[in-house]
This record gives structure tokens, C-alpha cells and sequence, in this order.
């Protein structure tokens, strides 16, 4: 799934009117998983120089960059967490760590030659889903209306608990957020040379 699918998910699944920290807890863990390659692609790039065409298609899946996916990918890492939370009885915390889970499960489902090691550090093994959700040889075309149409419900959701002008507007975004992935790539990829 895209990142502000993620978001709103988590952010309707766990977020509950009245206790704006908890939805605000369960956007953070929709995006913690992914804000590693967020952070080293925006280094990468911006930074350091390195065109997005090398960033996406050489240093995403070296070594060192899945190794970093597999911390913060991890079903064991995450699990551990939100067991620390429900022993500590926040809720705030198992918002976070269950938006964070839930993000994991789409991303198992849903990633094929992109999949992570979900497991670590008790395996390397990857699942490589039957199903993408971007890539158009195996049912990205079918997948991302879906995605798109579960991420405007869950962003109604959010929207239905009232949750003031500052989370609403995020919400919003995200939303729009949800139809940018086409032109962002476009612009990222755009008048790259091989």
C-alpha cells in the first residue's frame, strides 16, 4: 500500500473520537515502518546527489538498505512492542504499534519483487505476495482503486470522529495525498537518464 493508505487505516481502526492522541499515535504507526526509506531516499537524493533512478532501483535493494527494511518490517520487533504496551496498559502505545502491525500485514500481502523480511531476526525469508499493490504484472492495476477507495473510507472515518481542524486537514491530505503517487514518480522519474 502507499503510505497515507497506511495512515488512514491505522488512523481508522484505532483512532477513537474524543482521544485525539490515539489517532495521532496510530498515523505515527502507520508510518513509522516506511519512514526509513523515506530518510535515506531523501538524503540520497537531495543530499548526496544520487539520481532517483539508482536510489529505487540499486540501493533499495542492496544490503544494507533491506537490512534497515527488515528492522523496522519486523513482525517479531513490533510484536515485542506492542506486547510492552498492553502489558503497560497505554493505549496510546497499542494504537501505535497496532497501526505499525497492521501496516506490516498489508505490505506482507501486498509486496511481491519489493518484499521484506518480515521476520527478522528469526528469518531472512521473504513472502513474495502473488498480488502488488503498484505493480501492473501482478494486479497493481486492480489493487491501487481498491487501495485508493479503502484509503477515502478510512479517511471519513477519521473525519466522522471529529477529531478538530489541525487532524482533520491531515486527514484531508492524506486523502489527496492518496491520488499523488502517479505524478510523484513521474516527477521523480521524470527526464532521468539511464
Amino acid at each position: 500500500m502507499n503510505t497515507p493508505a497506511h495512515l488512514l487505516l491505522g488512523g481508522a481502526v484505532f483512532g477513537r473520537r474524543g482521544d485525539r492522541g490515539l489517532t495521532w499515535a496510530a498515523l505515527a504507526g502507520g508510518l513509522l515502518p516506511d519512514l526509513s526509506l523515506y530518510l535515506m531516499a531523501a538524503v540520497s537524493i537531495l543530499l548526496l546527489g544520487i539520481g532517483p533512478d539508482r536510489v529505487f532501483g540499486e540501493l533499495y535493494f542492496s544490503g544494507a538498505w533491506q537490512l534497515v527494511f527488515a528492522v523496522d518490517n519486523s513482525f517479531v520487533l513490533w510484536g515485542i512492542a506492542l506486547g510492552a504496551a498492553l502489558w503497560l496498559r497505554s493505549g496510546r502505545g497499542v494504537a501505535l504499534t497496532g497501526s505499525a502491525l497492521l501496516h506490516l500485514v498489508f505490505d506482507l500481502l501486498l509486496h511481491h519483487d519489493d518484499a521484506r523480511r518480515h521476520f527478522w531476526p528469526l528469518s531472512d525469508w521473504r513472502f513474495a505476495s502473488p498480488v502488488s499493490y503498484w505493480d501492473p504484472a501482478h494486479g497493481g492495476a486492480i489493487v491501487a482503486p481498491i487501495e485508493t477507495a479503502l484509503a477515502l473510507i478510512c479517511a471519513g472515518i477519521i473525519l466522522r470522529q471529529r477529531p478538530g481542524r489541525v487532524l482533520g486537514g491531515v486527514a484531508v491530505l492524506l486523502a489527496a495525498a492518496q491520488f499523488a503517487p502517479f505524478v510523484v514518480w513521474a516527477l521523480v522519474f521524470g527526464g532521468q537518464g539511464g
